[in-house]
């Protein structure tokens, strides 16, 4: 079958479309802009790139599949229709995509990329679909000579109920993309209420409020951060971050990167491995292969007296949890400043969560803003210089890295600020990404 994919180059539609052709498929796609993502499928799919949209993008496909960022207005879309042509959205793929495959399923508010990778480390003969890109592997996608399938399951438009989980991990619940389910937080619960009915395994946060309440209404294997994880020690091993752990009753573990949470990724991974039968001895050599995850904690550039790191975190509590990793992190480096450059993901996010961000930088020693990344969504007016005076924040406009040096832009394209020493960290979703490892 021939699929053509509207917005190939998101993290996760390429996910799709790399799985699809790993299984015979004739695949094409179509973004904005060409990137990485795109290259790849070009160069190792066989996928026929169109870099922007066109409506002849879509001729000779069976079947169209959209991201969530597509609008009906998009002219592939629209031609798609006018020629018959099958048309899904991301969501409604995942029923034809998983529908026969055992999938161990990934879902959270926070984490579930990283526990995704993780478990597809310690389950090394499957297949995996992850929403970044796993280090050990190179990929959002991993193919295997079967049909099982870790799944990172996305909670923002429900997509997570067509995942068809025999296993599922929830790290944690809190309320977000809640412009999708309308402020409802009773449907967004239940929705996760939902997913994890559908699983036959279930292993949870017990200490999240939400998965604790759940009870024996459905039974699961519950992980107890504060009582089952024990022994926590930050190490650097040739200069980077690794976690040290016990797992109560299983015994210790190391795995790359820093904080509290990634051992309780590492850990709800451990545990959903153990059952489905593998063994503590194999786990615990299978976890020193993960190697982390591009965009989280990411190390770009490893000098004695700067490092910059990319990370992905775009919301509060994310990058709360990142920030104290990177305190840490900062101290056992001996690292003279802490320096955060970050660009705000969706108006809408932005808004719901403005008290949470502006407590999430305490600590900072220097704060720089970037315009808030659409995403796609109208435009809302937001004071952010207003809402962040006690940083004294750097507003810019744009980014840049450059012979090792991080430059500060203002709308014409001159230089504000250098950093040019200290823990640099760039935080965000949207093209943040590109710009603060030099990319045009």
């Amino acid at each position: 079958m021939k699929i053509h994919f509207i917005g190939i180059g998101g993290i996760g539609l390429s996910a799709l479309a790399k799985f699809l052709a790993g299984r015979g498929h004739s695949i094409s796609g179509s973004d904005m802009r060409q990137s990485e993502i795109t290259d790849d499928l070009a160069l190792n799919y066989g996928a026929k790139i169109t870099i922007p949209h066109h409506p002849d993008a879509v001729e000779g496909a069976d079947r169209v599949i959209y991201s969530a960022a597509v609008r009906p207005s998009n002219v592939e879309y629209q031609r798609a229709k006018e020629l018959g042509i099958e048309l899904l959205s991301r969501k409604e793929a995942l029923k034809f995509i998983l529908a026969d495959k055992e999938v161990y399923a990934v879902g959270g508010a926070h984490g579930k990329s990283t526990t995704s990778a993780m478990l597809a480390a310690l389950l090394p003969e499957t297949n995996a679909l992850i929403g970044a890109i796993s280090k050990q592997f190179g990929s959002n996608v991993r193919s295997a000579p079967n049909d099982r399938v870790v799944f990172e399951a996305d909670e923002s438009d429900e997509s997570f109920l067509n995942s068809n989980p025999r296993l599922a991990i929830v790290t944690n619940v809190e309320p977000e993309h809640m412009e999708y389910y309308e402020y409802d937080e009773t449907r967004f619960y239940n929705a996760y209420r939902k997913f994890l009915e559908l699983a036959e395994i279930r292993v949870l946060n017990g200490e999240d409020p939400f998965l604790a309440s759940l009870g024996e209404a459905l039974p699961s294997t519950y992980l107890y951060p504060s009582k089952d994880l024990e022994a926590i020690e930050f190490v650097l091993v040739e200069g980077e971050p690794h976690t040290r752990f016990t797992l109560r009753g299983v015994g210790s573990f190391e795995v790359f990167g820093f904080g509290e949470h990634i051992a309780l990724d590492a850990a709800l991974a451990i545990r959903a491995a153990m059952e489905l039968g593998e063994v503590p001895e194999a786990l615990r050599e299978r976890l020193r292969n993960y190697r982390g995850i591009k965009k989280r904690f990411d190390i770009i550039q490893n000098d004695a007296e700067c490092v910059v790191i990319d990370d992905y975190g775009h919301h509060p509590t994310e990058i709360a949890a990142t920030l104290k990793a990177l305190k840490t992190f900062q101290q056992m480096r001996d690292l003279s400043r802490l320096k955060v450059i970050w660009q705000p993901h969706k108006y809408t996010r932005t808004l719901d969560n403005l008290k949470g961000f502006v407590e999430c930088f305490e600590g900072v020693d220097e704060l720089v803003i970037l315009p808030i990344w659409s995403a796609g969504e109208l435009e809302i007016p937001i004071d952010l210089k207003g809402a962040f005076s006690r940083y004294e924040p750097i507003m810019a406009q744009r980014i840049t890295r450059e012979d090792g040096i991080v430059k500060i832009l203002d709308e014409k394209g001159q230089v504000m600020r250098e950093f040019r020493e200290g823990l640099i960290t760039a935080f965000g979703a949207g093209d943040i990404t590109y710009q603060i490892r030099g990319i045009r």
